[in-house]
């Protein structure tokens, strides 16, 4: 009988001060296996030069090429897809990639026995909260890097501390303005919270998934070990390929509005005064 696996992610031994645990080494193997395909596809590419590439190449080509117009889809600008290409894509690989690891045989049911206790050696790796919180961290942190880089760093940081809109609604002397730009405030403020929120949802949402299907495959194959199984593994890259297609789109819907300019009550203000002055520009008939 197969134990039900805890949720934290057991520690297999150490190297030094640093723990390594079950799951931990999964995701390793997957980034080892990644690094070892980059080189081999750029070794496919210089093969073939400025010519159109052929068999496994060109076949991974025209993953890269899906991929790439599945973002034209949102962002509807292919230079911010390609800026987007390599977080949105490397998510979505190593999160489809590790969801599939979990299924191999031996992961979950090879371990080390210690006293009473069954410490498998193979875990997936987004099993481990510690993996799934930080790849939502870098996809929140990086949206906010890339729009500071995209409309500036007052701009943007005018989304959540909006300190002018204050000013130049007071500034205006109009009751209407301050009462607007008080409310907008605090909504700022509200955004602050969301972005913590977003990183929360996002590790939460995969983790929980994962896990679940996890305690699923074991309880099974602790009491069917054999066919039955089988469906549920089937479903089992099903919900993996979700998961990572589900993560990677909320990561690149960051990213997009995240490099969207917007207006704010400042700038409204702005274009209501210079409409008015046109109005007034008008030549009398």
């Amino acid at each position: 009988m197969l134990a039900v696996p805890p949720l934290a992610a057991e520690q297999i031994l150490h190297i030094g001060p640093l723990p390594v645990t079950n799951s931990y080494v999964n995701s390793t193997i997957a980034l080892v296996g990644f690094v070892v395909f980059a080189l081999f596809i750029r070794a496919g590419v210089k093969k073939y030069g400025g010519r159109a590439p052929k068999g496994i190449v060109n076949f991974f080509e025209s993953i890269l090429e899906f991929i790439l117009g599945y973002i034209d889809n949102v962002t509807h600008d292919r230079k911010k897809s390609l800026k987007f290409l390599p977080i949105v894509g490397s998510l979505f690989l190593f999160i489809l990639i590790s969801n599939w690891m979990g299924l191999l045989p031996g992961v979950g049911s090879i371990g080390i026995q210690k006293g009473s206790e069954f410490i498998p050696l193979l875990r997936p790796a987004n099993t481990d909260l510690n993996m799934t919180l930080s790849m939502a961290v870098l996809a929140v942190v990086a949206s906010h890097i890339l729009g500071v880089a995209t409309i500036g760093f007052f701009k943007y940081a005018n989304r959540f501390i909006k300190i002018g809109d204050l000013y130049h609604a007071f500034k205006s002397l109009k009751p209407v303005n301050i009462l607007t730009a008080i409310i907008e405030f605090f909504v700022g403020l509200i955004e602050i919270i969301s972005e913590i929120a977003k990183m929360v949802s996002l590790s939460l949402r995969l983790l929980g998934n994962i896990f679940a299907g996890e305690v699923l495959m074991t309880v099974l194959a602790g009491l069917v070990p054999y066919l039955v199984p089988l469906p549920f593994m089937a479903l089992e890259l099903l919900v993996g390929f979700i998961q990572a297609v589900v993560f990677a789109m909320l990561a690149l819907v960051y990213l997009s509005m995240a490099t969207v300019e917007t207006h704010g009550h400042a700038e409204a203000g702005k274009g209501e005064a210079e409409a008015e002055a046109e109005e007034n520009q008008v030549p009398a008939v």
